[in-house]
């Protein structure tokens, strides 16, 4: 395997499929998903379009594997910044906000590709659940640390619920924190993780659709006191 990812031939297929992908993402920039034409990239490349068909089986194809690229950069992104030592939680929850804001705002047309409208008859291979439960993982880290305030039980114990019941979010709830599906830690850390992605979603997507043009305020001051007065109720 390691020869035939070194032969040229490898090479070769790796930088036409990079070019594939380039092409495809200036026309999701120029256009949005539905922009997104193989017969077109073909064409620009001067492939046919049975050779284009060679690297990716289809549009859905090269769809899935933009998004599985835009889940892994935002999770590099979001990871680096949950590595880096923090002060205090509330530092490290404006930190990991942030990153996921500024990534959004500076490539809008690959955020709204995993966060917009889905593309009608188009569906997410199962293996991006997991990238994006990969962005959210540093976000359990912070709210573990948390008491939720009593206006919050009802959703905490919701949470304690779902993860004792799915093994897959009791184990991605496990790899964030360390703590057992039992424990209430675990059931804090994923009720602030699913309430701060609710609050970065709605922003960040009113922000990359241009919503919040013209109404005085720049969404990176919303996160900001979204992101502190959640914090507040996690006491963090």
């Amino acid at each position: 395997m390691a020869a035939e990812a070194r032969s040229p031939r490898a090479r070769y297929r790796e930088q036409n499929r990079a070019e594939i992908k380039a092409a495809a993402l200036q026309q999701l920039a120029e256009g949005g998903i539905q922009a997104v034409a193989l017969t077109r990239i073909a064409k620009d490349m001067g492939l046919s379009g049975p050779a284009l068909y060679r690297y990716f089986a289809g549009r859905d194809d090269l769809l899935s594997e933009l998004i599985r690229d835009a889940y892994d950069e935002v999770a590099q992104v979001v990871g680096q910044v949950g590595a880096a030592p923090a002060d205090d939680a509330r530092a490290g929850l404006h930190a990991l906000a942030g990153a996921y804001g500024d990534w959004a705002v500076a490539q809008p047309h690959r955020y709204l590709l995993i966060q917009g409208t889905p593309l009608p008859g188009y569906a997410a291979p199962p293996d991006t659940l997991l990238r994006a439960r990969a962005v959210l993982g540093p976000f359990l880290k912070v709210f573990a640390a948390g008491v939720p305030t009593a206006a919050l039980r009802p959703v905490v114990e919701e949470m304690a619920v779902w993860v004792r019941k799915e093994k897959g979010v009791a184990d991605w709830v496990a790899g964030g924190t360390g703590r057992a599906p039992q424990d209430e830690a675990a059931a804090t850390a994923l009720a602030g993780t699913v309430l701060a992605w609710s609050q970065l979603h709605g922003t960040v997507s009113l922000e990359v659709s241009g919503q919040y043009t013209g109404m005085g305020h720049r969404a990176a001051t919303l996160l900001t006191t979204q992101m502190d007065t959640l914090a507040d109720s996690f006491q963090l």
